[in-house]
């Protein structure tokens, strides 16, 4: 159990101070931790907050803060179940009121943001406040791709971000999660990734985005495509699975409340040829394999988009969403390998993305068709429903 400690004051103190607001910050570089140190302390009194965070801060310049050790994990990014597990501790063992996770890289985030993150829970209006940031058209595309419409369809959530690195939640949302991750490392897998929008919606808690405009991501530990597409959709899909009692129960969507700043316009000439080799290839040597995960008529769809040229190239929204609800229920069946089969979505994902950028080059928003392709997720629900509890019967 941590203890606390002034950052001044090796000794523990004999009974846990009280905190109105516990600030759970990841490893970062000590610089980075004097910039958030110096944000937290302009916008809340140094005695309402409890920073807890594995990061050695007896060279910090802000000693008045009191500070509690945690442990330290592996994971670079996200967030991982044992950090949760952690924060849920201290906030139980300090009455902290309410509860603000800082992943790497959180520095990069504005003043303003971090107040209205917290206050937003704070006030105690919201059990869980997300960030919407404000990125790049090609930036956070597995996210747009599919984070993002999959979460939106199946669990009734606007949220733009479900992977967010940043976050806060109440003390009843922190003992969901607390729970939720006890489970993970139980299994040894403290590293294991948490779906706290999905957490809260079977829960029927409160969520709310919050725009906090750009935001500086840290690089995942393997940052190349395959390996982040393996990794966060294979968690997403195992999440889904663990959860599909909720989501195969009709429920709307709610109002489209809040608009939010958007980047329009790529910087730079990005080339998609290689990504449209790279599924042509794939379409000439995995049918094999795609033919065990796919309908026929997406694998029509996708005979045709195979001669598409890179200038017209475009996946067809509808067809994309067919395309991750049959690797989602190939997932659950375990029809291959999951490592094979997340392998072999990726040439696919790349045809989504090059499509994505010719849509943006055109002139379209960025935005406008990430919602669109949301809405194509959302409208054909009834097509995972059907396939997830008669998987052997094809739907055209």
């Amino acid at each position: 159990m941590a203890t606390a400690n002034s950052v001044s004051d090796s000794h523990p103190t004999a009974i846990p101070a009280k905190a109105g607001l516990l600030v759970f910050i990841a490893p970062m570089a000590v610089e980075s931790l004097d910039n958030i140190f110096a944000n937290l302390t302009a916008l809340f009194p140094a005695e309402e907050l409890l920073i807890a965070t594995p990061n050695d801060t007896s060279s910090t310049a802000y000693p008045a803060l009191r500070v509690i050790s945690t442990q330290a994990t592996n994971a670079i990014w996200p967030l991982a179940a044992i950090d949760f597990a952690s924060a849920a501790a201290a906030a139980k063992e300090h009455q902290a009121r309410a509860i603000l996770m800082l992943g790497p890289g959180a520095d990069s985030l504005s003043p303003s943001a971090l107040h209205d993150l917290a206050n937003a829970v704070s006030d105690s209006t919201f059990d869980l406040a997300v960030p919407h940031y404000s990125l790049p058209p090609n930036a956070g595309l597995v996210n747009s791709a599919i984070l993002y419409p999959l979460t939106r369809a199946l669990f009734g959530s606007r949220t733009r971000f479900p992977l967010s690195i940043d976050m806060s939640f109440s003390v009843r949302m922190a003992e969901r999660l607390a729970n939720t991750a006890q489970r993970f490392i139980h299994l040894n897998q403290a590293d294991a990734i948490l779906w706290p929008v999905s957490e809260a919606a079977i829960s029927g808690l409160s969520v709310e985005e919050i725009a906090v405009g750009s935001r500086m991501l840290p690089q995942p530990a393997e940052p190349n495509v395959n390996a982040i597409l393996t990794l966060v959709t294979g968690s997403l899909f195992a999440d889904i699975e663990a959860k599909a009692a909720f989501w195969q129960r009709p429920r709307r969507l709610p109002p489209d409340r809040r608009t939010f700043p958007v980047i329009d316009g790529i910087e730079g000439e990005v080339d998609i040829a290689p990504m449209v080799e790279a599924f042509r290839l794939a379409f000439s040597n995995l049918q094999e394999i795609w033919s065990l995960v796919l309908a026929p008529n997406s694998l029509l769809g996708l005979k045709r988009l195979s001669i598409a040229e890179p200038a017209s190239f475009r996946m067809p929204e509808n067809l994309w969403a067919r395309v991750v609800f049959d690797f989602l229920v190939a997932y659950r069946l375990r029809t291959l390998n999951r490592g094979h089969l997340l392998g072999a979505l990726i040439p696919l994902y790349l045809a989504w993305v090059a499509g994505h950028l010719n849509v943006v080059k055109s002139g379209t928003s960025s935005e406008v068709h990430v919602e669109a392709v949301a809405a194509a997720f959302e409208s054909d629900k009834q097509y995972i429903v059907s396939r997830w509890r008669w998987p052997d019967r094809f739907n055209s």
